[in-house]
Formats: structure tokens, sequence, C-alpha cells
């Protein structure tokens, strides 16, 4: 295993170590990206294509403008993919939407590499266990087949992860080396809360984290001088963190106040999850397993973090014991005699626990949240939201990263059982992935489950927007089959759509492109697009156009093509 030349700390930046990780890591990316893209499974998710076309639409619209960015999805992975939109060829293909998720992957797998070297190396370049115990984690991150799938695509669990790991790296740096990271980790914290709101709820648990360690800290020095157990966070550089750190939602929550007249838009306006479960239960079917109770919510989780490790159950539980495992090796209160190992496997505690901050908000959004996640071990046995648990990636990694390292350094132990015992948690990884292999990984399974229909009613009706003149004017709602349009390679500035019209007009916006075109289609449009039930349908069912194809796809709304002049 390569070793940090003498001159180079354990932490640095970016030392010959970390680089190799990052190389590798960007071949895996490169590799995985060409391998999924030439099947075609880059633009599986209907998420992914509708993140691809907010982004497209900031400057591909009627009406172009940042408000384009609507308001349940935070704006940051839309932001970063726009430069990569611009070509209409990787806009058609999905490619645009894969480059920010595969630039986001490599620092993740570097940031899992640095995390754990410096939790449990620290300053001490010489800890040829520490090293092992950070290439393992690196491994277990890099190398997880749901993650490898998600980075090829536009979807934001891989930009998520590694703002979130590298926010938990400059904590843990804080704490030796004060303001600076700690500046860093706001920063980190302060992107992650623009790409999924898990970070709102991992940027307050820092925040008290951060600022009872400096409260303690300031105290101590008062008392005796010096700074307690290498903790070097000061109230000034506590109180700069929170300002970072709470910035980015306190802006997200101005834009929906001023633009939506309601700063909590996203949480409880029409297209939350909130008002999608409502509509789901008003059509009659049950509540999603977990609703109201909180440990049936945990415990759906946590077998969707197993789903995403293992392709066997039992595999799976064997990571969960694993990460319990880990963590009461790495808490403060267990000091067995492993001549100095579990000293230094406490600097990973607190990193650690950190990474498990997934568990209790995935907790909350099932319970409270209306946020669904369905398993395919459990009733309604099947595929939905499985993706989330990719979130305990890190903390999985962490621990049997924290596991190697005990056993290594288990000095009481034979050499050869020693090794054996590293050989067998190996093994287990090995098992566990080569299982996700064999039955495809779980998250792209779940795409291709509930995607199939809704793709083939968009290739479908994509083949004969092709036949239409290439300058014709649409009229057609996109919340649901954008995707159509992508694949056809019309430009979004030629479809009147639900986006073009002054949002902070409520309920409606009368002189808007779009209720204008809904009121009077011939007016505006030369071809009119209708789903059964959307808001086209709506406007145009009873005006007797002539209809031009009609597409029937089972388990979806059916689909008109109408000339509308």
């Amino acid at each position: 295993m390569p070793q940090p030349p003498k001159n180079e700390p354990a932490n640095a930046a970016w030392d010959s170590e970390t680089r190799l990780v990052a190389w590798l890591a960007t071949c895996v990316a490169v590799f995985s990206f060409l391998f999924y893209f030439q099947r075609g499974d880059v633009l599986l998710y209907g998420d992914a294509v509708a993140h691809l076309n907010i982004a497209r639409r900031v400057f591909d619209s009627k009406t172009p403008s940042l408000l384009q960015l609507g308001t349940v999805w935070l704006p940051l992975p839309h932001l970063l993919m726009i430069p990569f939109l611009i070509s209409k060829g990787m806009w058609q293909r999905g490619v645009g939407g894969s480059i920010p998720s595969l630039i986001a992957y490599v620092f993740g797998v570097v940031g899992m590499f640095r995390l754990v070297r410096g939790s449990i190396a620290g300053r001490d370049k010489s800890d040829v266990a520490a090293h092992l115990a950070a290439w393992s984690a690196a491994l277990v991150y890099a190398a997880n087949p749901n993650l490898i799938y998600l980075s090829t695509t536009a979807m934001g669990e891989s930009l998520y992860l590694a703002l979130f790991l590298w926010a938990v790296v400059y904590f843990s740096e804080s704490r030796r080396e004060g303001g600076k990271a700690l500046t860093k980790c706001g920063l980190c914290l302060a992107t992650a809360c623009l790409t999924r709101y898990d970070a709102w709820f991992v940027a307050m648990v820092m925040a008290a984290l951060i600022i009872f360690l400096s409260l303690r800290v300031e105290s101590f020095r008062a008392a005796k001088g010096i700074t307690e157990y290498g903790i070097n966070i000061s109230r000034g550089a506590a109180l700069k963190f929170v300002l970072i750190a709470a910035t980015a939602p306190a802006l997200w929550l101005a834009y929906n106040g001023i633009v939506y007249r309601n700063p909590l838009e996203f949480e409880n306006g029409p297209y939350s999850a909130r008002a999608i479960e409502r509509r789901t239960q008003s059509a009659g079917n049950p509540g999603h397993p977990g609703s109201g109770n909180l440990l049936v919510a945990g415990l759906y989780f946590l077998k969707s973090g197993e789903a995403n490790m293992a392709g066997n159950q039992w595999l799976g539980r064997l990571w969960v014991a694993l990460a319990i495992a880990a963590l009461l090796a790495a808490a403060p209160g267990v000091r067995p005699r492993l001549n100095g190992a579990t000293n230094s496997v406490r600097g990973a505690c607190l990193p650690f626990l950190l990474l498990l901050v997934p568990v209790p908000f995935y907790a909350l959004s099932v319970a409270y949240g209306g946020v669904p996640i369905f398993v395919p071990a459990w009733w309604p046995f099947t595929h939905y939201n499985l993706r989330y648990g990719l979130q305990l990636l890190p903390a999985f990694a962490m621990a049997f990263a924290v596991l190697v390292y005990l056993i290594v350094r288990a000095e009481q132990l034979r050499p050869k059982l020693r090794l054996a015992a590293v050989l067998g948690a190996f093994g287990v990884l090995i098992a566990s992935y080569g299982s996700v292999w064999r039955a495809e990984p779980v998250c792209l399974i779940e795409a291709e489950i509930n995607m199939r229909s809704r793709n083939q009613l968009e290739a479908q009706l994509a083949g004969w927007l092709r036949r239409l003149p290439p300058t014709s004017t649409l009229l057609m709602y996109l919340g649901d089959h954008v995707g159509a349009v992508e694949q056809a390679g019309i430009p979004l500035k030629q479809v009147i759509n639900e986006g073009n019209h002054r949002v902070w007009k409520q309920p409606f916006d009368p002189d808007g492109l779009w209720e204008r075109a809904l009121a009077n289609p011939a007016q505006y449009a030369d071809y009119v697009v209708a789903f059964e039930g959307d808001p086209v349908w709506q406007a145009v069912h009873e005006r007797q156009l002539a209809a031009l194809v009609e597409i029937h796809v089972t388990g979806q709304a059916r689909a008109i093509v109408y000339r509308a002049r």
C-alpha cells in the first residue's frame, strides 16, 4: 500500500496518496459512465430527465429566467448542469447532467478517504493501519454499485454525498485547526443546503455541536488557559460558521416567500411531497408504510440502506451489525486493551455519529413529511425511493474502516488470525457487492420498474413529435412527460408550458402566456399535446380540435396530439 512521503502530513489536502485515490476514482467514473451510457440507462429515472430540463429551461424557454428553477427541488444541481446543457446533443443524451455527478463522485471518494485517515491517524503519518483503514473506506464507498450507477445520471445523490462528506471532513479537522477549517465546513454545508433538504437537518445538528464545543473551550480556557482535548473552536469561529451555514436556507425561504408568496412553498405547495401524498390518499390508496410511526419509518429507511449494500438480506443485516459494532468500539466509554488502537479510533467517533444523521432525518421524513420508501422485502413489496438508503453508505464505509483498523492493531492476536480476520472482512465486502452486481443495482431496478411504462409512452410520443414541422409551436404540460420533447429534440422555447407564467400571481396569472394559450390554443400554438386529466386536456378536449394521433400505454394516461390551426 502506498505511504505518504516523509515531508507530507497525513492530512495534507492533495498529497500523493490523495491524488492516487482521485485518479483511481476518475477511472471508475469514466468507465462506469461509458458502460451505462451505451446501455441507455443514463436517463431511466424520470427525476433525472426532469432535472435536466429544469436546468435547460433557464435559458431555453419562451420565458427564460432563473425563476424557471421552480420551488420543490433545490437549485444548485440545476445550476451546475447549465454549462453542460448548452449543447443540444448533451441535453438530449443526458451527458450534460451526468458530468456534475461524475465529478462529485470523485470528490466523494477522496472525501471518504481523507475523513477516515484524518480521524484515525490524526497527525501521525506513520500509522500504517490508519492508512489501510482509509483505503478500505474509500474502496467501500467507491465500489458501491448503486452509487456508481447514480453517479452516471443527473440525479443528485452523488453531489449531495460529496458535499456532506467534505462538511464532515472539515468539521473533524476544525476541532484541531479551528476557524479556517470551520469556515470551509460552513461553505460545504451551505452548498449542500442548496442541493438536498437533508443538509438542513445536518446543519442544525452541526451548529448545535459547534456551539456546544465552543462554549466548553472558552470556559475551559478561562479556567486553565489551554484547549481541552485538542479542541480549538472559538465562539467567533462558531458564530461565523452558523451564519454561513444558515445563509442558504434563508435565501431559499426568501426566494419562495418573494416569488411564490409562501416561504414554505416547497414544503406545503401543490408539488410538495405532502401534497402528492394527499392526492394519492384522496384517490383511495392507503398511506405509505411508516406514516405516523417513527419506529417503522426508521426501519424502512435502514432496510433501504441494507438493499443498497447487498443483494442478500442476511448480508445487508450484517452491514448494520458491523456498523453497530464499530460504533460501540469507537465510543469513548469502551477501552479494550488494543495497544492504543481504541484511543486512535475515538477520534472517529464524532464524525461517525454525524454520518448517521440521515437515520433520524429520514425516519422523521417518512413518518411525518409525506416521503414514502418501499422495499421489495416488506409490504407493499415493491421499489420506491430505495436510493435514499444510499445516504448511509458513508457510515457503512466508516464502520468497515474502523473494524479493519482495530483488527490490524490488535497485536495480542496472532498475525495469521489478524490476516484471516481482515480477509474475512473483505470477503464480506466482495460477497455483498457481488450479490448486488448479479441482481443489478437496486437503484437501477427501481428506475426500470417505475419508469418502464412512462419511458415507453415518451418514446412513442417523441417519434410522432419528430414528424411535425421543425419550427412548430406546441402547447403541452411538461410536468409529467418532458422527456418526449427532449427525445424529439424540440427546443423548449417552442413549447408553451406551465412554466410560462408569473408564479407570484396566485392562484393563476390571467395575463400569462400559459393561461392565454389554454384559453385560445389556436391563437398561440400550432399543435397541442394533451394527456388525459392534465391542464391542457381539461382546456381543449371539448374544443373539437383535429386529433392527429392517440397513444395508449398500459399504466399511463392516454396522450393525444391535436392540430391547433
